[in-house]
């Protein structure tokens, strides 16, 4: 297939509204195909900084309540009715209050996972996907001494199929993380690690592993030790958690 028949789709790849066999299939040209690759990374950067721009014309609260006084009308009303109207409004008001409250934290969490997903096909989409490159965790992980303002331990792959490709320092929401990548069977899989306090994580995610539906990767994320991980990858299941589970070890240990 031409590569003007993939990118026609590309748009659609990178929401995640691919069959999955179509975005393995997808998964396997972007890594092989340099056109595609920085085609997909500058559709990536377009799309963080149109969400970025967004956030800078949120109408504010004050606009939000002149705006509803302005259009409220104001009719004559009994006793009996205005405490009615009352009664039912407070019941509107605390109904509209907790399904705000809940679209907001959705909404959170999407966005979060949405640019964790970003971030992990711009690495791979780059032409120097790691910074500091070496298999040898004793090597990678002093390297981001300094770099970062927090330590975290790598796990021991020796007896494992999984290899250490390298890393690089990531930024979500301007804040600082590590970035690993990992090699299993052909698939790469990025871990992220960022400081939980950083970034308003837990009001969003909560301390709970997920693999969040709508996207083409598999992804699981905790809270541990004072830090917030991400595992994202289109390798298996099966594969990103025995990952997150060696992590979560070394992190104990």
């Amino acid at each position: 297939m031409a590569c003007e028949s993939w990118k026609e789709k590309l748009d659609t790849y990178l929401d995640g509204e691919l069959p999955e066999k179509e975005i393995h299939d997808f998964d396997a040209h972007v890594r092989g195909c340099p056109s595609c690759a920085a085609d997909a990374l500058r559709r990536v950067q377009m799309k963080r900084a149109i969400q970025t721009a967004g956030k800078h014309f949120t109408p504010s609260d004050d606009f939000r309540r002149r705006v509803q006084q302005s259009i409220a009308s104001k009719p004559q009303r009994s006793f009996s009715s205005g405490w009615v109207f009352a009664a039912a409004f407070g019941l509107i008001l605390v109904v509209g209050l907790f399904t705000s409250s809940y679209v907001r934290m959705h909404s959170g969490r999407e966005q979060i996972y949405s640019e964790i997903a970003d971030l992990h096909v711009a690495t791979l989409a780059s032409s120097s996907p790691v910074d500091v490159l070496s298999t040898d965790r004793h090597t990678v992980k002093p390297w981001f001494q300094g770099k970062i303002p927090f330590s975290f331990n790598l796990p021991e792959l020796q007896t494992s199929e999984f290899s250490l490709l390298g890393g690089r320092v990531t930024y979500l929401d301007q804040t600082p993380g590590a970035h690993l990548i990992y090699d299993v069977r052909k698939h790469h899989i990025s871990v992220f690690v960022f400081q939980s306090q950083s970034v308003n994580f837990s009001a969003s995610l909560g301390d709970s592993s997920l693999s969040p539906k709508k996207l083409p990767f598999t992804m699981e994320t905790w809270a541990q030790g004072g830090l917030r991980y991400f595992v994202v990858g289109d390798a298996g299941a099966a594969d990103i958690a025995k990952l997150a589970n060696m992590f979560k070890a070394a992190a104990a240990s």
